[in-house]
C-alpha cells in the first residue's frame, strides 16, 4: 500500500469535518443577515456600518480566493 492510500482516508475525514464547520459557519451567518445583524433601522449607526463592512470584506476576500477573483484572479 502506498503512502498516498494510507493518508486519504485520514485526508478525507479532515475534509469532511472543514466542510462541516463552513457548512455550520455559512448557516449562521445567513441566519444572523436575515435578522438583519440584529439591528433595527432605527438603530443604524456608523459603527454598524463599520462592522458590516469589515464582516463584508473578509467574505469578499474568501470568494475571491474560492473563486480565483480580485487579487487572486489568473
Amino acid at each position: 500500500m502506498t503512502r498516498r492510500a494510507t493518508d486519504n482516508p485520514k485526508a478525507l475525514d479532515a475534509f469532511i469535518a472543514a466542510k462541516t464547520e463552513i457548512d455550520a459557519m455559512l448557516e449562521r451567518l445567513a441566519a444572523l443577515s436575515a435578522d438583519h445583524f440584529e439591528t433595527h433601522p432605527d438603530e443604524i449607526n456608523w459603527g454598524h456600518v463599520g462592522t458590516l463592512n469589515h464582516y463584508r470584506a473578509k467574505l469578499r476576500e474568501i470568494t475571491d480566493m474560492a473563486f480565483s477573483e480580485g487579487e487572486h484572479a489568473a
